[in-house]
């Protein structure tokens, strides 16, 4: 019964289907993509991903620079999207109109967060990667929240940590809106899990700060959800 709610039509690539509406809602309200693929077209060659498109050897090399960054965002967008699209096409047992409608908005910022950095980054941008869901149990309510708890934790950390490897301003302004909108996504996560809990001691420091990781340790922990293998040896460290 629930499912009628989000009938929807659908061809080929289930992942691209949603793409074109969502990608209307980010661009309508974000407005920097247009301003950050000039910029990124006009970056050294040094900064600029080598063999970021190669299929030959099915590596990914994010880059180095400003561009690794958004790579490296781009890559982790990929995943969610992935991940929420399949929650939506295999419901979990005894979900409730209010989280399917909450899932469809979460599903549709995570494809346009994806559409946005695959636009801004152009030719610069790494390819479709390859992800394996296979330890999830998406017909399980408590699978598919603790997941999704831990790729929105992950994802706010891995902008946290980011923020101060970005050079350029304008990068930075578009991260801190995205990021900004995946916090909410884990606080709401989070209070399906256990009330309350959105902003405990797991997230956020004794100083008030969210919790902040460094693009390898991130990677190395979902890359028990990605199958392609990633290249991060370029991106700047601090």
């Amino acid at each position: 019964m629930l499912k009628s709610l989000i009938t929807q039509k659908k061809t080929g690539d289930p992942q691209q289907n949603d793409v074109q509406l969502s990608r209307r809602k980010f661009f309508n309200y974000a407005g920097t993509a247009a301003s950050i693929a000039v910029i990124a077209t006009s970056c050294t060659k040094e900064e600029l991903p080598g063999g970021a498109n190669n299929t030959n050897n099915h590596e990914y090399n994010l880059g180095s620079g400003d561009i690794g960054i958004l790579n490296y965002a781009y890559a982790l967008e990929q995943l969610e999207a992935a991940f929420y699209i399949k929650v939506i096409q295999t419901q979990f047992s005894g979900i409730t109109g209010m989280q399917v409608v909450r899932f469809i908005e979460i599903r549709d910022h995570e494809i346009a967060h994806r559409e946005f950095f695959k636009n801004a980054l152009g030719s610069n941008a790494i390819g479709q990667l390859e992800v394996d869901f296979s330890s999830i149990n998406f017909s399980s309510k408590d699978s598919v929240l603790m997941t999704a708890k831990a790729f929105e934790d992950l994802g706010v950390s891995a902008y946290n940590g980011a923020g101060r490897l970005i050079m350029n301003p304008d990068y930075l302004v578009a991260a801190g809106k995205i990021v900004s909108v995946e916090a909410r996504h884990a606080a709401w996560i989070r209070d399906q899990i256990a009330f309350g809990s959105f902003a405990n001691e797991e997230v956020v420091d004794a100083m008030g700060l969210d919790v902040t990781r460094r693009p390898k340790e991130v990677l190395a922990i979902a890359s028990k959800y990605i199958k392609t293998p990633i290249n991060a040896d370029n991106l700047p460290t601090y």
